[in-house]
């Protein structure tokens, strides 16, 4: 089915190319809000992959790839942001709406998600974006590999470093927790 939307998109059919990013707009921002951990660069993000996409539909070669294909425009995409927040010095408050979509897991408590996205954010983009599209989304190394134009062996070695960096992150809170509270780690 949605490689019969793919090839009616390639050929320039807009309301299959509609079809196409409808079905595939949820995934793409919540896994650019993992990787950049920031909303509104990740709806940029998404935005700029959807267009990228759309100038580039008639050069997709396979179409029953397209979900990869929209992962590897989106990682992209997200590259693009960071490199681009480097550049400007940038001070942000954040406020946390009702309306905003759940990405943690319901069955921790506040303080582990709270761990967690200190040790997430501590990862470069590199290892969240495997970390990301491994762990969260689900996809095989070698599909992880594929999307971000890496070899296996590069994608498995930045999973191994980005866990053991998180682990190192956590343990250190942990350790720093303790003495804060005046025991001895």
């Amino acid at each position: 089915m949605q490689r019969d939307i793919a090839i009616r998109a390639r050929q320039g059919d807009h309301d299959a190319f509609d079809a196409l990013v409808a079905a595939s707009i949820g995934r793409l921002y919540s896994i650019a809000c993992l990787i950049l951990r920031d909303r509104d660069r990740a709806e940029d993000a998404t935005q700029e992959a959807i267009v990228q996409a759309w100038r580039d539909i008639r050069g997709l070669r396979q179409p029953e790839s397209v979900d990869a294909w929209l992962n590897r425009l989106l990682v992209r995409a997200c590259h693009r942001q960071t490199r681009t927040e480097r550049r400007r010095a940038l001070v942000e408050l954040r406020v946390l709406s009702e309306a905003e979509p759940a990405l943690e897991s319901p069955e921790l408590s506040v303080s582990q998600r709270d761990e967690l996205d200190r040790g997430f954010a501590r990862l470069d983009l590199d290892q969240r974006a495997v970390l990301v599209l491994h762990h969260f989304v689900g996809l095989p190394l070698t599909e992880v590999a594929a999307i971000l134009d890496i070899p296996a062996g590069t994608a498995k070695s930045r999973l191994n470093r980005g866990i053991a960096a998180m682990r190192a992150a956590l343990e250190a809170d942990a350790r720093s927790e303790l003495v804060r509270k005046g025991r001895t780690a």
